[in-house]
This record gives C-alpha cells, structure tokens and sequence, in this order.
C-alpha cells in the first residue's frame, strides 16, 4: 500500500521545472491578443450556429475574423522587425 506522502512527492517532484521560462511567458504575452480575437470570433460563430445567419450576424463574423487576420498580422509584424538587423529586442 502507497503513502499519500510518497504519491505527493511524486507529483510535486518536477514543480519547479515545469514554470514557464521567461521567454515562454513573452511568447505567450506576444501570441495574447491573437488568442483574444479568435476567442471573439469563435463567441461569433457559435451565436450564429443556433439559428440562420442574418446579416448581423454576418456582420459580427466578419468584423471577428477581420481582428483575428488583423492580430496575426500585428504579432507577425512585430516578430519579424525583432528579427531584423537594429530592430526593437
């Protein structure tokens, strides 16, 4: 019969490896906004799925997938100037 004392230990064995990295924490603070408006899109889509769609609804998909294209392109612009000779680090 196993203790709880060593199962926990088991458990908790590698908490302190498994923290994010700084790099992963700017990674995730980079990829954010992205998130946010596929999230919004996605909150679009699904009011539209319980009934045809009408033109507002039309309206809110688009406007949401326009954000989603629109954070892409921000977080790929902002990583590639990264990338360049004398840009931002």
């Amino acid at each position: 019969m196993k203790h709880i004392v060593t199962v926990q230990n088991v458990v908790t064995a590698f908490a302190d490896w498994m923290d994010p990295t700084a790099a992963e924490l700017d990674a995730i603070e980079l990829e954010s906004p992205v998130v946010l408006a596929e999230v919004d899109l996605l909150d679009a889509q699904i009011k539209a799925m319980d009934r045809p769609v009408n033109e507002v609804d039309g309206r809110r998909i688009r406007r949401a997938r326009n954000r989603v294209l629109a954070a892409r392109r921000d977080v790929a612009n902002r990583t590639v100037g990264e990338m360049l000779p004398g840009g931002a680090a």
